[in-house]
């Protein structure tokens, strides 16, 4: 069993600690780090997390192997680096940084320090999006011409508070708290982009707010897309791959429809599961040597690449290439 601590319990610290305390075999926590410990101190009792104000002294336990960072985007890299310096394990919420210089430093300082870095992407556990993927790499769907994905995530109207309120923790409206993850998925099953541009469009400030986003993307492999997101309304989630000789999309974390030319469509439909606990375990068999995190460092980098290329291109309202 590995020792952990997770840093910072806000609202999804706690759903972390929740999918994994006491039911993973794997790892557990033992420490927390929280800016305002009395506000946590009842959660971490529940828990058994001794709580601490500060990272270092946590840094300083032997007994933790690796760290959990549930925190604001912009400390995601110095907090990383420290982490690593200590030669503990991290496990980084996304996005794992707000720019490619920022996420090199963080991938560098891991692989200097040979420490497993493991990001926070669980809907790449989705068994819909498993299935995808297995479709896609079976070569059945052909060349691979274009790919679609759209989220809308009335959660931000939920829980708009905090980093979602601001342009520094949160640019290019829903892109890091949902877009995100659609990106990792365009990533995983197409590869890095070469050139996006990405159109935001806000109605008059309410209590929560009310903006559409779509990016228009052009991947190095010549494969065009378009991610679509819409703040503020019911939840939806769709990845969508087209190829020369088929089609197969995610609809929900657990169905997958395949159509191919001259059949009726195959719908897949499969049993849902905890995707926090399934990366948590999956960080603790990198943290043990037994396997690498799922998520290569590669596409780390090219998430967020991708991502700063859509908010640079949000502030140039031109279409904006993709660094390296």
């Amino acid at each position: 069993m590995i020792d952990a601590a997770i840093v910072g319990l806000g609202r999804w610290g706690k759903n972390i600690v929740n999918a994994v305390q006491g039911k993973s075999t794997r790892l557990r926590f033992t420490r927390c780090v929280a800016r305002r410990p009395e506000s946590v101190r009842a959660f971490a009792t529940e828990h058994g997390l001794a709580v601490s104000e500060s990272l270092a002294e946590v840094l300083s336990d032997p007994a933790i192997r690796a760290v959990v960072l549930t925190t604001p985007h912009t400390v995601h890299t110095e907090q990383v680096l420290a982490v690593a310096a200590a030669g503990k394990a991290v496990f980084c919420e996304k996005p794992l940084a707000l720019s490619v210089a920022d996420a090199r430093r963080s991938i560098d300082a891991c692989r200097q320090a040979r420490v497993p870095l493991g990001l926070g992407h669980d809907k790449r556990f989705y068994p819909a999006m498993q299935e995808l993927k297995r479709i896609v790499d079976s070569g059945s769907l052909g060349d691979i011409l274009h790919i679609e994905g759209h989220f809308s995530n009335e959660t931000t109207r939920k829980f708009y508070a905090g980093w979602r309120e601001s342009p520094q923790e949160s640019p290019g409206g829903g892109m890091t708290a949902t877009g995100i993850h659609i990106m990792d998925a365009f990533v995983n099953l197409v590869g890095p982009a070469r050139r996006v541009y990405a159109q935001l469009v806000e109605r008059p400030p309410e209590p929560d707010p009310v903006d559409t986003l779509s990016v228009v993307i052009e991947f190095r492999n010549q494969v065009s897309g378009v991610l679509c997101g819409v703040r503020s309304t019911p939840q939806f989630w769709r990845v969508h791959v087209f190829g020369k000789r088929g089609s197969a999309e995610a609809v929900s974390p657990t169905e997958a429809v395949l159509r191919m030319s001259e059949a009726e469509p195959r719908r897949y439909s499969f049993d849902p599961v905890d995707t926090l606990r399934y990366e948590i375990d999956a960080f603790a068999d990198a943290v043990e040597g037994k396997a690498d995190y799922p998520i290569p460092l590669e596409h780390m980098l090219a998430n967020v690449a991708m991502l700063e290329a859509t908010i640079d291109s949000l502030a140039a309202n031109a279409a904006v290439l993709v660094k390296a």
